[in-house]
């Protein structure tokens, strides 16, 4: 079972710190969430994880190595990056972009019986099969969210790294969205989000790191993150804290 972990991050950016000596032991089967306000450091974090961004200390690793020093496709095979601004600069169509995540695992024959399946379940899981065959520049904001989705999805990587993933749905989709995260936790696989909504967080994140000027506030079991003194520290705010009829956790911002 692969292990992620950000050990001892430090990174600047343009003369400003960034991210101060950032660690944590991410753990599969579980949603860890990114949490912080703007400029906390949270997609930069995410991005050293990615081996997108070389940390000036410290490094993200996986199964102990630095993810920089992994063979790029054994690393794209192991972690699967949606981030938060993706562009499509061609008009194909959903299922050959879904097919795309499949690209790590295909061999000198190409596509294979195992590559379509991969895709056909990517594309279900995200509710785009009636959209398959429809050219990617025809999709809304919304549907191309998810057909991006559904692209990494089709990787079926160990760790899914997703920033800011529910950005551009609607609520309805933005549930099916958290169903599915917690179904690729639930059967084995690391999901890490960065998030803004403190109230999807608490619905779907069982780990949290809580970020402030690119240091750690708290990080550890969510239910011991997200409480208020904890999120006055980092945002500045008041919250209420409850569960809705169902059992569900939410925070309501009350004040600042």
């Amino acid at each position: 079972m692969s292990t992620l972990a950000a050990e001892g991050i430090g990174l600047s950016l343009g003369g400003k710190r960034v991210l101060d000596a950032v660690s944590f032991a991410f753990r599969r089967g579980r949603v860890t969430a990114l949490l912080g306000p703007n400029g906390a450091g949270k997609s930069t974090l995410l991005a050293c994880l990615a081996a997108l961004r070389v940390p000036d200390e410290g490094a993200a690793t996986l199964d102990g190595a630095d993810v920089q020093r992994i063979d790029r496709r054994v690393r794209a095979r192991a972690i699967g990056l949606l981030p938060q601004a993706a562009d499509v600069h061609w008009n194909i169509d959903v299922s050959t972009l879904v097919g795309l995540g499949r690209l790590p695992h295909r061999g000198r024959w190409g596509e294979s019986a195992a590559d379509r399946d991969a895709v056909a379940r990517a594309l279900a899981a995200t509710d785009m099969t009636g959209l398959a065959a429809r050219g990617v520049e025809h999709l809304s904001g919304g549907e191309r969210g998810r057909a991006l989705l559904a692209r990494v999805l089709a990787g079926e990587p160990d760790w899914l790294l997703a920033d800011e993933p529910l950005a551009s749905l609607d609520p309805a989709h933005q549930l099916d969205v958290l169903a599915r995260l917690r179904a690729i936790a639930d059967a084995g696989s690391g999901v890490v989000l960065v998030l803004h909504d403190l109230h999807l967080a608490a619905r779907i994140a069982d780990d949290a790191v809580l970020l402030r000027g690119g240091r750690v506030v708290a990080a550890g079991a969510a239910d011991d993150v997200l409480t208020p003194p904890l999120i006055a520290e980092a945002y500045g705010v008041d919250v209420e804290i409850g569960r809705t009829p169902a059992g569900h956790r939410f925070i309501l911002p009350i004040a600042r």
